[in-house]
């Protein structure tokens, strides 16, 4: 289903959803935020697709939500539905999408689509971009799960100076913080995501999605649930053929070529 302002393709393994609204900054609509849910939860159990890319067409990631809609749905009595949502709701099929999620930055990042990003496993930015955790110049505390994300990034300390002030750090400070991954050239921001998503896509993909299950689950395990977790994980990739096809490649000094399966 076509969505103003969203634009998704697949292709090599490689699923990319794209803000596309430049003259907004890739402000993003309720429809928008709506679609991205749809098409991550669907792609979920499409074998086909190994790597999620998001990233925002022109000068920006995105700005966040439309300031239009927003005052439009909230200057007034709210839908009972509305109050129980998170205002955070579509961006959780991608914070626990089971294959790898790159966002590629071109810009500025900021609003509940700074939380979108942080959401992601690897972020490659632009040395154009910019962050902001804005919320507080309009009244607001981050939402988008950046109140979770960031904390576990960059710390509680810097993160509630990032949020409590707002100000605006570059893509170089962004990269020394660990929020994003890597710092590229304007122009080889999409080339450069590209091929870590060939990379991961090219991967042996049960393996992958089990080491990030894994990462994941040691925010909330102790030692002995993490072994627990590493010894089943480790036995379904023992009867997967990548593993046979990594050892014979081992033994016979070449490349494995992974099929995923």
């Amino acid at each position: 289903m076509a969505v103003e302002g969203l634009t998704f393709t697949k292709e090599e393994g490689i699923a990319t959803i794209t803000f596309n609204r430049p003259g907004k900054l890739n402000a993003v609509t309720e429809a928008m935020r709506t679609e991205v849910h749809r098409i991550a939860t669907e792609l979920r159990t499409d074998d086909e697709v190994k790597v999620l890319v998001i990233t925002g067409a022109g000068e920006a990631f995105s700005v966040g939500a439309d300031t239009g809609e927003l005052t439009a749905d909230y200057s007034g009595p709210i839908e009972p539905h509305v109050l129980k949502r998170p205002f955070g709701w579509w961006m959780l099929p991608v914070r626990y999408f089971p294959k790898p999620t790159i966002a590629a930055l071109p810009g500025i990042v900021a609003g509940t689509t700074y939380g979108l990003a942080l959401s992601c496993d690897f972020r490659i930015a632009s040395e154009k971009a910019r962050f902001s955790m804005v919320f507080i110049k309009r009244g607001l505390i981050p939402d988008g799960g950046s109140t979770y994300f960031l904390p576990r990034i960059v710390g509680p300390a810097k993160a509630l100076e990032l949020m409590m002030l707002g100000d605006i750090i570059d893509a170089r400070e962004a990269e020394r913080l660990g929020i994003v991954t890597k710092v590229v050239p304007h122009k080889e921001l999409m080339n450069e995501t590209m091929e870590l998503a060939r990379r991961l896509a090219r991967g042996p993909s049960v393996a992958i999605e089990l080491i990030k299950r894994g990462v994941y689950k040691s925010f909330s395990n102790d030692l002995e649930a993490q072994l627990d977790f590493e010894t089943l994980a480790q036995r379904i990739c023992f009867q997967t053929e990548d593993f046979q096809e990594g050892i014979k490649s081992f033994l016979e000094k070449r490349e494995p070529e992974f099929k995923g399966r």
